[in-house]
Order: C-alpha cells, then structure tokens, then sequence
C-alpha cells in the first residue's frame, strides 16, 4: 500500500478537522496497518503451526508403514520387485490409499526410486528445497503450487494437496537411507486454515476498533476540552482587545478633554477677572475716590452734600461686596444643595423666567438628584440652554422636559428660534463646558439644530452620576 497517496494534506486536517477526527483518520491509518502486519504475522504462524503438526502425524504414520518395506535400501540403490510390489498394495490398500493422493521415494541424490506414477522413476530432478530438508533429518510441508514436472500427476487433482517430505532411517544406525513424498488430501484442513484465519482477523479487528474507539474517546475529551478553552480565550482576546480599544479611545478623550479643561479654566479665569474687574473693582476704586476728595477736602462741603458723599461712599462699597458675592454664590450655587433635583429644574427655570421675562413651558418630573455636582451640572445646562434660546436664538416658543428613568435623567430644552450649525472649535463657554461637566459626570450632551427650526439640547446623566 502507498501510504502516500492516502495521506491527508496537514492543511486540510487542520482547518477543516478537529483534533479528535484528526487523531480519528491518522490513528486509524496507523492502527490499520499496524495490525495488518501483526494479523499477518498471526495467521501464518498458527498455519504453519497447523501444517506443521498434522503433517508431523501423517509423516510419522506413513514411515511407521513404509519404512519397514525400504530397509534393504541402507545396502542397496534400488528397491527390488517385491518391495516395489509390497509398497504398491500397501498405498492402495487401507487407510493411506483414501489419505494419500500420490507417493515418491528419493533416493538422497535427487533420483526417483519409486513412484505411484510409474514414468517418473528412475528420473532424476535435482535436489528440491523439501528435498534438502528432509536429508538434514527434519520433516518439511506446505501447500505447494505443484509447478514443477514431477508434479503432473497431482496438477490433475482438483484438489488442495499437502506436500511433505520425511526422511527415511535405517532403525539399528538412524543414517538416512531414502526421503518419502507424498502428498496428502487436505480438503479439511484447508478450511480449518480458512476458519481460524476468518477468527484471527475477526479478533484483531474487533482488538483494532476497540482501541480506536477508546483512544478517540480518549482524545475527543481532551479535543472538547481544549476547544472550550480556545473559544474560551478567543473570547477574552476578544474581549480584552475591545477593551484595549475603549481604553485607548477613553485616554485620547481624557487627553482632549484636559486640554479642553485647561483652555475652559483660563476662560473661565479670564470672565471671573473681567467681572471683577468691571463690577466691584470699579465702585471701589469709586468709593477710593471719594474717600480720598473728602481727606483732602476737595469736594467737601457742609451738611447735606456731606451726607452725600459719605452715603455714595457706603452704596458703592455695599454694592461692591454684594457683587463679590453674586460672583461667588454663581460659582458654587450653595443654596441647590438641600433642593430635591426637580427643585433644581424649576429654580432654574424661575431664575430664567424673572431675569427674561419670558414664560417657559415645562414638563417636569420627580427627579431623585443626591449628588451636588450633578445638581449644579443641571442648574447650568438648564441655564446655559435657556439663555441660548432666549439671548440667540430670538425664539418665541421655549419648552422643557425633565424625566427620569432606569436608565437615568434626561433633560430636554426646545425652541422655535433662527437655529445654528455648530463649529469644530467652539469659541464660546457654554456648550463646550456643558461638554465637559457632562463627560466628567458620564453623561453626554446632544445638539440637533437646523437654520430656520429650532434647536434642541439633552443631557442625558446616568443613574450612578446622580447619587
């Protein structure tokens, strides 16, 4: 058998096969011819086994007869007329004319001494390889193909013949004098060759596929088991490449987000300064001012304008004062902490509403907001959206929705005004720190707005952000 031309390509195997049905194809291969050579090996030993018992039983019979009636061959090379006779009755006679097919006597230098065909004796054929073993003094059989002359004779017999060769001895000396051949019927013992044959290869077969079962058995376990895991760690590749991914993404964020902070804060910086600069720095340089006249003297005078002066000078230091504290109380929104998150909505709404005198149209639900940075991240969308649609977007018609689900709090500010088309660099504070107050929170910030349609915003704050 060509192993080669049977193999599977290793490719195929792999991509195609798991590693059980792999193991299954190569293991079957390899046990098959495995176990071909040893029911080979098997059978012919137990037939030449067999061969070699019955005809060591028929050999011994057939010398017990015939040895005696050759003996005069240790003297002479030749048999005489009456042994010839005396052979010729015995074969066709008794037992061995219905057990032997045809019988031969060598002489030891390949000459025909006897033969139940009588054209063959005197003929000399060479020494055979049956011949050569008996003369060394051991009995020789098999089923020989009868291709040679001086089996004509039995090429007409039809029949499975058993060859064998057994030397004849002298009885007083053991010298061998003479080699018998015969052939005997062995129709029998054909077919229980065939039958043992038949049952050896049925028992290693059945040997063969029980160790292929189990061993596939054995390896489709092991074959499930790292499956599981490869799908297993594939799936925590997977899930650690995404991750891998979000992190990154989250990391350019935050790096965005920081600089976005960093450029916010010095906005932020830069409009607490103006305001600083332009409110109460200036009523009280005012009130420096006046101070410094009526010290010197100029600009004071008698009675009620004194009063003046020193009562413009207490209005413009109270006034500057309350402004620091306007400012200040803008920046942390102290009195939002005790507020529920639906106060929140509609204190930012009434701010809104005294400040523009405009009337805002509302939907809001209970809002359960703990957290005091999501309660002024609320405070300012709803501000900073307002005033948007109020100061820029000129519209008539503002609504807001407030609500709360599993999912978190989502609030909605709508309105009919001219609409504007957002920038990648935004210039301006509010969306963009709306952006950032909300990304800080884990919540994000949408805009839909068209020229001519009106503009939403929503903040969407997640459940845990509001606790």
């Amino acid at each position: 058998m060509n192993f080669v031309s049977v193999a599977i390509p290793r490719k195929i195997l792999r991509e195609r096969l798991s590693l059980a049905w792999q193991f299954a194809i190569v293991g079957a291969l390899v046990l098959v011819l495995g176990m071909m050579l040893i029911g080979l090996w098997v059978t012919s030993r137990i037939e030449g086994a067999a061969v070699r018992n019955a005809a060591t039983a028929t050999a011994l019979y057939v010398d017990s007869i015939i040895a005696p009636l050759t003996q005069e061959l240790a003297s002479a090379t030749s048999l005489s007329d009456g042994a010839k006779r005396a052979l010729t009755e015995t074969l066709q006679q008794g037992v061995l004319s219905s057990r032997l097919y045809s019988f031969k006597i060598w002489r030891p230098d390949g000459t025909v001494l006897f033969s139940s065909e009588p054209s063959l004796v005197g003929k000399y054929f060479g020494m055979t390889d049956g011949l050569t073993t008996a003369l060394s003094g051991s009995i020789h059989a098999e089923f020989d193909d009868l291709k040679g002359e001086e089996n004509r004779l039995e090429q007409n017999s039809g029949q499975p013949l058993l060859e064998i060769y057994s030397p004849i001895r002298e009885p007083w000396s053991g010298d061998i004098i003479a080699v018998a051949e015969f052939y005997e019927i062995a129709s029998d013992l054909r077919n229980e060759l065939d039958v043992v044959r038949l049952q050896s290869w049925l028992v290693v077969g059945a040997v063969t596929a029980g160790m292929l079962a189990l061993l596939f058995g054995i390896v489709a376990r092991g074959s499930h088991l790292i499956e599981v895991q490869r799908r297993s760690l594939d799936t925590q590749v997977g899930e650690l490449s995404r991750m891998l991914d979000l992190n990154r993404a989250l990391r350019q964020r935050a790096d965005t987000a920081n600089q976005r902070t960093a450029t916010l804060n010095e906005r932020y910086l830069r409009r607490i300064s103006s305001e600083l600069h332009d409110g109460p720095a200036q009523l009280l340089g005012f009130a420096a001012l006046r101070l410094e006249a009526i010290g010197k003297g100029r600009g004071q005078s008698h009675g009620k304008d004194r009063d003046d002066d020193e009562s413009l000078v207490s209005n413009s230091i109270t006034e500057a004062i309350q402004e620091i504290r306007n400012i200040c109380r803008d920046l942390t929104l102290p009195e939002l902490e005790p507020l529920r998150g639906d106060d929140v909505v509609r204190r930012a709404i009434q701010a809104h509403e005294s400040y523009s005198r405009t009337k805002i149209k509302s939907d809001v639900g209970r809002l359960d907001i703990t957290s005091q940075a999501a309660k002024i991240c609320v405070y300012r969308f709803i501000q900073e959206a307002l005033s948007n649609a109020t100061r820029h977007a000129k519209a008539t018609q503002i609504s807001l929705t407030a609500v709360e689900d599993e999912h978190g709090i989502r609030i909605s500010v709508a309105d009919n005004g001219a609409g504007f088309v957002r920038s990648g660099e935004e210039r301006g504070l509010g969306l963009a720190g709306l952006e950032e107050r909300l990304a800080g929170l884990g919540g994000r910030l949408e805009v839909t707005s068209d020229a001519g349609s009106g503009t939403t915003v929503q903040m969407t704050l997640p459940r845990r952000s509001s606790e």
